[in-house]
Parts: C-alpha cells; sequence; structure tokens
C-alpha cells in the first residue's frame, strides 16, 4: 500500500507568517561558563521566550570564549547576545546590544522556571503553537520622563524594546497575538520583573458549567477530559446546582469553583476586531481575555551600563555603586549603598577611555596605511619585472641564432690528431660492414 501524503500543515491562524525582514531583531541566548543545571534550563526557557526570531537550537562547547559569538553574530545578522553566567554572589545576565552596545549588566535575584511555575497552577498550559510567533511587550511602572526621573530608566526601557519586534497596529494580525512578556519596574526595591503569558480568550456571558458543556460537546478528542454527566439524573442537576448543595458523588463544591463559575466584568471582555485561533473565536463576538502565567520568573538587578561590547568596552554610563550620573544628576535616585566619585575621579575616567580611543584610532589608520602601501609596493613590484623579463621575440631571435651556429663551420678551428684517426677509424669500421643481400621473389 502506497504511503500516506501528508498534504496539510500545521500552521493555522498568525503562525503562517511572511519571512524574516531585515528589521526584526535576532538574538543568541548562551550559558558562559560553569552555571549548573538550573541556569542550563533557564537559558532554555529563555530561548522559547523570544522565539521565533532567536537560535532555540544553539548549543555550546566549553572551548568557545565570548568572542566566538561576538564575532559570528554579525554574519547572521544577530543583533542581540544574551549571556547567563555564575557568579559566587549570584547568576547573572548581560545584554549585549551588537556590535556597537551599550552592555547592560544584571544581577538575578531571583528565578522560577517553566516547570516550576506549570506545577503551581492549575490553569497554565502550553500547548506550543503560541511560540510560532513573536511575543507582545508590555513595560510598566516605568516613570514618565521627567528632569527628577534616574536618567538610566529610559536607556533601560529602550534596550528591551530593541530586543523584541516592534508593534504595529496597523498590520498586526489578531491571530499573532498568542503571548505576552511584561516587564514591570519596582521603584521600592529597585529591580525589574519579568513574567511571560500566554492570552486564553474564553466566551463571556455563560457559568463555568455551562462553558464546560459546550467544550465538552463540540471537543472530538476523547483523551482531553470531556465532562462525564453520567452520575447525573438530570442535566439541571448539574446546571442549577447551588454552592454548598452535594453531586451526586456526595461531594461539595468548593468556594473557589463558585467563584470561577461567576460571569466576568465587563471591562474584561472585548469584541474581536478579527477571527482569533480557538473554537468559535469569530469576528464581532464578546469573548474574555485573561492571561496565563507560563514562566520563567525573573527578579533582575540592574548593576552596570557600560558603552561598547564585551572586550572592547568604554566608558561606564552608570554603575549602582558609584556612576557618572551621580555627579551630573541627584543621587536621591541611588541606593544608600551608592559609592559617590568626585569630579577629579570621573574627568580622570574619562581621559583614560579617550586616550584608548585615540589610540586605538590611530593603530587602525596606521594598519591600513601598511596595508595600502604593501599593495602599492606590489603593483610596482609587478611591472617592473614584467618590464624586466625578455620579449618574446627576443628570444625566438636567440634560439634561432643559436641553431646558424651550430649548423655554421668554423675556420679557425683546430682539430687534434686523436680526433682525426677517431673519423678515419670510424669511417674503416663502415667500410668493413657486410653488405645484406637483397632477395627478390618470384611471382
Amino acid at each position: 500500500m502506497a504511503r500516506k501524503r501528508k498534504n496539510r500543515t500545521h500552521l493555522k491562524g498568525g503562525a503562517a507568517q511572511e519571512p524574516t525582514k531585515n528589521g526584526v531583531p535576532k538574538s543568541f541566548i548562551i550559558k558562559h561558563g560553569q552555571v549548573g543545571s538550573s541556569v542550563s534550563q533557564l537559558v532554555r526557557d529563555m530561548r522559547k521566550v523570544l522565539e521565533p526570531n532567536t537560535a532555540s537550537r544553539l548549543k555550546e562547547r566549553t572551548r568557545n570564549k565570548l568572542k566566538d559569538y561576538l564575532v559570528l553574530a554579525p554574519t547572521l545578522q544577530v543583533t542581540h547576545l544574551l549571556a547567563f553566567t555564575l557568579t559566587p554572589i549570584a547568576p547573572s545576565l548581560r545584554i549585549v546590544r551588537l556590535s556597537d552596545g551599550p552592555t547592560l549588566s544584571f544581577r538575578i535575584e531571583r528565578y522560577s522556571l517553566i516547570k516550576d511555575i506549570l506545577n503551581t497552577s492549575r490553569r497554565a498550559r502550553s500547548v506550543g503553537m503560541e511560540y510560532l510567533s513573536p511575543p507582545l511587550l508590555v513595560l510598566a511602572s516605568f516613570p514618565p520622563p521627567s528632569p527628577t526621573t534616574p536618567p538610566h530608566l529610559p536607556l533601560l526601557m529602550k534596550s528591551f524594546q530593541s530586543i523584541f519586534p516592534p508593534l504595529s497596529p496597523n498590520t498586526l494580525s489578531l491571530s499573532s497575538a498568542r503571548r505576552v512578556v511584561l516587564i514591570s519596574y519596582n521603584s521600592e526595591r529597585g529591580t525589574v520583573d519579568f513574567r511571560h503569558y500566554v492570552i486564553k480568550v474564553k466566551p463571556y456571558g455563560v457559568s463555568k458549567r455551562v462553558r464546560r458543556i459546550l467544550e465538552g460537546a463540540t471537543n472530538s478528542n476523547p483523551n482531553s477530559g470531556v465532562l462525564d454527566l453520567g452520575n447525573e439524573k438530570d442535566v439541571a442537576d448539574f446546571l442549577l446546582r447551588k454552592r454548598g448543595d452535594p453531586g451526586p458523588d456526595g461531594g461539595y463544591e468548593s468556594a473557589a469553583s463558585s467563584t470561577e463559575s461567576v460571569a466576568g466584568d465587563d471591562r474584561d471582555a472585548v469584541d474581536l476586531a478579527e477571527d482569533y485561533v480557538g473554537r468559535n473565536n469569530k469576528k464581532g463576538q464578546k469573548r474574555a481575555v485573561r492571561l496565563d502565567e507560563v514562566g520563567p520568573r525573573m527578579e533582575l538587578r540592574l548593576v552596570k551600563i557600560t558603552e561598547g561590547v564585551p572586550g572592547k568596552e568604554g566608558g561606564v554610563i552608570y554603575h549602582e555603586f558609584g556612576t557618572i550620573f551621580t555627579i551630573l544628576f541627584s543621587t536621591r535616585f541611588l541606593p544608600r549603598s551608592t559609592v559617590k566619585k568626585s569630579k577629579k575621579e570621573a574627568a580622570a575616567q574619562t581621559a583614560v577611555h579617550a586616550a584608548k580611543a585615540k589610540l586605538k584610532k590611530e593603530r587602525r589608520e596606521e594598519q591600513e596605511q601598511n596595508v595600502k602601501r604593501k599593495a602599492a609596493s606590489s603593483k610596482t613590484n609587478s611591472k617592473n619585472a614584467l618590464v624586466d623579463a625578455p620579449s618574446g621575440d627576443e628570444m625566438d631571435e636567440d634560439e634561432n641564432s643559436g641553431d646558424d651556429c651550430l649548423g655554421e663551420w668554423d675556420d679557425d678551428e683546430e682539430i687534434s690528431d686523436g680526433d682525426a684517426s677517431d673519423v678515419n677509424d670510424d669511417e674503416s669500421s663502415e667500410d668493413e660492414r657486410p653488405t645484406k643481400k637483397v632477395k627478390f621473389r618470384g611471382k
């Protein structure tokens, strides 16, 4: 029997997208050094968050250096590098904007993996199709730009915005909005909270029991928890049972389940502008939107912002324990443990970085001049070699003259007696040779 050919694909709704454009940011998420199994799993979870615009199957080797990724990234049009490392104090995260920087260094205060979130939640379930489209970024609790705003926060917001694709409401397809990444700023602790949610759309205006009947009646998969009404005498007993009344198994309904059965608030309901992924989610219908957290979850503390990339770092833009902003701006927004730098120290640091940049520029110009000089000298040497080499006509004349000399007789040349005797011996030997008789065949 011939093998059945597969004619359909799994790309439905917002999953079928156009090819990646050049303006979409791409990223490498790696672990650097010995980090352990938990941080390694956190790296894999972060790759799922940034899919499909990240290298989800990237394999690091122990001999790979950070410089290897920095050199390879521009060739693959990678715009960001997220490196996780493990320090004696806590895990750390560096976000590098390629290829000119800046570099943001975070200390991971606390984190939870995807498996931890799913084990503690009754609702959150990830099917896997949500990761075929990029997530939506939501920035919350960041102070608006003002003279009293800490100057490093706008740069922090722009850095997070550059990691995710830009959002265009005019061209965004509703079915492609499947996930949300929430990044909120905690002003009391001075940390940044990272959350990852999946968007769920449910029928609005019906109780949980009616919704379970509707979903169970139209569900064709027998292994997905179809509602069992075999112990009920009538469907009305299931629909009209009040809280506290015993069920068919003798149990009572919990307060949590009764709270979920109440219809949601009008503020939680929206009218679908387009067809959305899921059963009966058609355009114009009223649906309740809910966010289910799937992880990972991180609490980040910004430690340092530097110019450039690792290995080619420039000046320190911000540092938790002493920063240039401490001199230029007010220090009341910084932690109490912040170490202040004097104007003299800040000027000396700026002068050192300026001298390094100047020396680097001079060396680069010198290398370019050396390359040009070597290229010019090689051209002149090749031209001189062509001029010094004899032409083809001259070589032919020399060869012909040599052949003529071989055929001419030199009258001044003397022949010794030994040579004459040799000639006579040759002639006599030729005369003494017997002649060969020629035989004729008769016809």
